[in-house]
């Protein structure tokens, strides 16, 4: 199941299927419920996501289910996670990954569909199934090689192993490695940060890095240019500047 908390306009998703927290269709199902319950609360200015328990952030799909599949049902499994991964990333909003254990197959795709990955030092990633005779089917193939280089995405998938944290930093699969139990109080701190900043500008700014990041530089500054000259006419960038000269901490409202 998913549990959802909002504190303090920071909304806490936690995938509650201890010990291993593994997704299954309903899980998708729930996470995608979610999901649809964020997009329509303006008040979420971050989302952290993470797994119960002290074992796994998600450690994979619920293999069970691969063997009830063919090939066509198979493709439609992938669409559905494919589709729910893709709305959490199109999310206006910071989505931070707290790792607090072993994030695998499925687990590790969810986390890079995350802006931000926190990653605790015991914690383990890797996408195995290529070992179970798949390939990552929740978008693992292009967004690790996005992160990482096709090169080192290429050896991780084609080896299946796992990575310890020490690694995944270095390789750049996660942006922050923290000491074990404390992943969530990290993400709560980064988040804070995140919520005091202009929300328009902070969706402006994730829209332009996702939308240009594959374009020429040419196509991607012409879509910079876009996305903020449109912020020229917000309430927030009033909001902003006055708070600049007036030397106190802007309230910036989203409009």
């Amino acid at each position: 199941m998913i549990n959802m908390q909002v504190i303090e306009s920071i909304c806490i998703l936690t995938i509650d299927k201890a010990p291993m927290n593994t997704l299954d269709k309903l899980t998708i199902t729930q996470l995608e419920d979610a999901i649809s319950k964020i997009t329509k609360d303006s008040s979420i200015r971050t989302v952290i996501l993470t797994g119960a328990g002290e074992k796994a952030f998600v450690a994979g799909a619920e293999i069970s289910e691969f063997l009830e599949c063919d090939a066509l049902s198979g493709e439609e499994l992938v669409k559905k996670g494919q589709q729910v991964f893709k709305t959490l990333e199109s999310l206006p909003i910071p989505v931070i990954a707290a790792i607090n254990g072993y994030a695998l197959g499925a687990g590790l795709e969810l986390a890079l569909a995350c802006d931000i990955r926190i990653m605790e030092e015991q914690a383990q990633v890797g996408l195995p199934e290529t070992g179970l005779g798949l390939i990552p089917g929740y978008g693992g193939t292009q967004r690790l090689a996005r992160l990482v280089g096709i090169g080192h995405a290429k050896e991780l998938i084609f080896s299946g192993r796992y990575i310890k944290a020490d690694e995944a930093l270095k390789l750049g699969v996660v942006e922050k490695v923290v000491v074990t139990g404390t992943s969530m109080e990290s993400a709560l701190t980064m988040a804070g940060v995140f919520k005091r900043k202009a929300p328009l500008a902070i969706g402006a700014a994730k829209k332009a890095i996702q939308e240009g990041i594959d374009k020429p530089l040419n196509e991607a500054i012409e879509i910079e240019i876009s996305y903020c000259g449109k912020l020229f006419g917000s309430e927030d960038l009033q909001e902003g500047a006055k708070a600049f000269f007036d030397r106190r901490e802007a309230n910036f409202i989203g409009s």
